[in-house]
């Protein structure tokens, strides 16, 4: 029961409404605010009034405008980054080491044999160009269909203006260029210079050899490739022996087969017990340089690359060169990296939320920026040249790009590299990881085996590399980032600003927030009234215009010359009119007519007509009274 009576009154109060009209209430919040200001206003002078009005108008400007810009600081979501060394037992990285050079000469020079050819007459045309001095007139014809599918050409610039295209085979002048055709005899062609010949050819010789070996299978490129049993000749981690055995094998389309030791894949990944080269990996490599494709690797040597468990070696971008008859020695730091994901930076913590496939899923291991990138240059090549890449994954249901089966493939593949919009699409589709791992390495080389050394006599020195792998020390830096602008930050700023312009704090702005309240209601229930009144005065007329008064129902039988007569335009309500009369002479607003438009009537009818009419008002004052009084009481309940 008390609590329908506490429900009652609360409606009751709500009904009611704060009890102030507008003006009551911005004095009543002026006189009791905590604020500093608003008090001076209401209670200094005129002049006074307008001073303090006018400073607290500028203050309150001011604050406005400081929580804006803090506001905006917040919402720009600033990092800091921060610097830690610590110390503890790491887990040593994986390494992966290929050869420079993909493929054993000798098991694909009967593919390269005719490009061989038509690359070595290319040369002796650049560099003997004088006629009648080349031998190609002594030896077999050339077979030019590979040279007409990806021409190597030579550009005259001697005329800036008007620059000069001609075959290799076609002229004596010593520039060169490639051209790449959307189909052979087109107009449509795209050149690429070189200044230096050498490079031009080498350029060209990587593109054929890529359309060959393209339609090779994997297994025949992987037989073709340096096996492992061949290339690691002695291993040994700390103090323990390891052999080829210990290395995981994957193909790489840059060079062939490539061997990881510590990948962690199929095995828990190896700590490194101490710092030192006492207790890293040591390494002899037997790169057989004598096998070497004479044009395709101008370097000799291994390249090797330091990374983290599960993660795909990319050594054409941060791989290093070891180099043959050399020891070389790699001291390594490690510094861990880790970034703040959204809103804070724009990184990813696996990948999932990339909109690019990764490619290179396949091989099972972990996300990184360079797979984003590949895949997606990948999957647009695949999809606006029809064919994919032959260095890079292939999409389901897509085939490498060769001359014969896609005659366009250099062409679009070489616009495709070019093009500024595409590279910037990947760049934006790609995120950076969160969390990351670089190694730093430190590198020192020494000739070896020396002259003097026993093994001078046993080991081809062009051909052997030793290589020492450790950590110089076992601290590591962390470079972490933090928000530079906290929640706590934002409100410590916000009143900070409140209080000194204004002297405020937080009940202050619930002080301002409860006149917001009383505003709002106050307009509510204003507007509530103002419609239930709209509401009874049409009620009210409606009521008027139908109910029939006492003095219409009555006065027939005191005047029985009075009727009810019809609506008209001139009366388009119905009217109560003497027996008689004209329809001036209703009951209502009457004027005096001229005795020619009321007509001749009775003079007995006539003084009949007027009485009735007095009485008729009386008797309708009297009972307007009344029915007024009685709607108010209704209007009221």
């Amino acid at each position: 029961m008390n609590l329908k009576k506490y429900l009652v009154r609360a409606l009751h109060r709500l009904q009611k409404g704060p009890g102030y009209t507008y003006k009551e209430l911005l004095v009543w919040y002026c006189d009791n605010t905590n604020t500093h200001g608003p008090k001076r206003i209401i209670k200094e002078g005129p002049k006074k009034k307008l001073i303090w009005f006018f400073l607290t108008l500028l203050f309150a400007s001011l604050v406005f405008w400081q929580w804006g810009i803090l506001i905006n600081t917040y919402l720009s979501y600033n990092v800091t980054s921060s610097l830690s060394i610590g110390f503890k037992t790491m887990k040593f990285p994986a390494v992966t080491i290929c050869n420079a050079n993909p493929f054993k000469y000798s098991e694909v020079k009967h593919l390269l044999k005719e490009l061989d050819r038509l690359i070595e007459a290319a040369l002796e045309r650049i560099l003997q160009p004088t006629p009648g001095n080349s031998s190609e007139n002594t030896s077999a014809p050339l077979n030019l269909e590979l040279w007409n599918q990806i021409p190597l050409v030579l550009i005259d610039e001697h005329d800036k203006d008007n620059p000069v295209i001609l075959d290799i085979f076609e002229t004596n002048q010593t520039a060169g260029g490639n051209e790449t055709c959307s189909h052979q005899g087109s107009d449509n062609c795209t050149y690429r210079n070189f200044t230096s010949a050498a490079q031009a050819v080498t350029e060209w010789y990587i593109l054929q050899s890529t359309s060959i070996l393209s339609k090779v299978p994997l297994h025949e490129r992987i037989r073709m490739g340096y096996q492992a049993e061949d290339m690691i000749l002695a291993c040994l981690y700390g103090a323990e022996p390891c052999n080829y055995k210990n290395f995981t094998q994957i193909y790489h389309p840059d060079h062939g087969n490539c061997y990881i030791f510590n990948w962690g894949m199929d095995e828990e990944a190896l700590n490194s017990s101490n710092p030192g080269a006492e207790f890293g990996l040591k390494l002899i490599l037997d790169i057989s340089q004598q096998d070497y494709i004479p044009y395709l690797s101008s370097a000799a040597g291994a390249r090797l690359m330091l990374h983290q468990q599960k993660s795909f070696p990319f050594l054409k971008d941060q791989g290093i060169y070891a180099m043959a008859g050399t020891e070389t020695s790699i001291g390594v730091l490690v510094d861990e990296l880790e970034r703040m994901g959204y809103p804070y930076s724009d990184c990813t913590m696996n990948g999932s939320d990339v909109p690019v496939k990764n490619l290179y899923s396949q091989y099972n291991t972990s996300y990184s920026i360079q797979a984003c990138l590949r895949s997606c240059f990948q999957n647009h090549m695949a999809e606006i040249c029809g064919c994919g890449h032959y260095m890079f994954p292939l999409p389901e249901g897509v085939n490498y790009c060769n001359n014969e089966d896609n005659p366009g493939w250099a062409y679009c593949y070489s616009s495709l590299r070019s093009s500024i919009k595409q590279r910037q699409i990947c760049i934006d589709s790609c995120k950076e990881t969160c969390n990351d791992t670089q190694y730093k390495m430190t590198i020192s080389m020494a000739d070896w085996p020396s002259e003097a050394s026993e093994l001078g006599f046993v080991l081809y020195r062009n051909g052997i590399i030793k290589l020492n792998i450790y950590f110089q020390e076992y601290n590591y830096r962390t470079i972490s980032e933090s928000a530079a602008t906290t929640i706590v930050w934002l409100l410590s700023s916000l009143g900070g600003q409140f209080g000194f312009w204004m002297g405020g704090s937080v009940l202050c702005l619930i002080e301002f927030g409860e006149i917001i309240i009383d505003s709002l209601w106050i307009t509510i229930i204003n507007v509530i009234g103002w419609c239930k009144g709209l509401k009874q005065r049409r009620a009210r007329a409606r009521w008027w215009r139908l109910t029939p008064t006492w003095a219409s129902s009555t006065s027939p039988l005191l005047c029985p010359g009075m009727r009810r007569c019809p609506p008209s335009p001139a009366h388009p309500h119905p009217t109560m009119t003497l027996c008689g009369c004209s329809p001036s002479t209703s009951l209502g607003p009457t004027a005096m007519q001229r005795p020619s438009e009321r007509g001749v009537l009775p003079a007995a009818n006539h003084h009949r007509c007027a009485a009735c009419h007095l009485l008729g008002k009386c008797l309708l004052s009297v009972k307007i009274r009344r029915e007024l009084k009685a709607l108010a009481v209704l209007s009221y309940d």
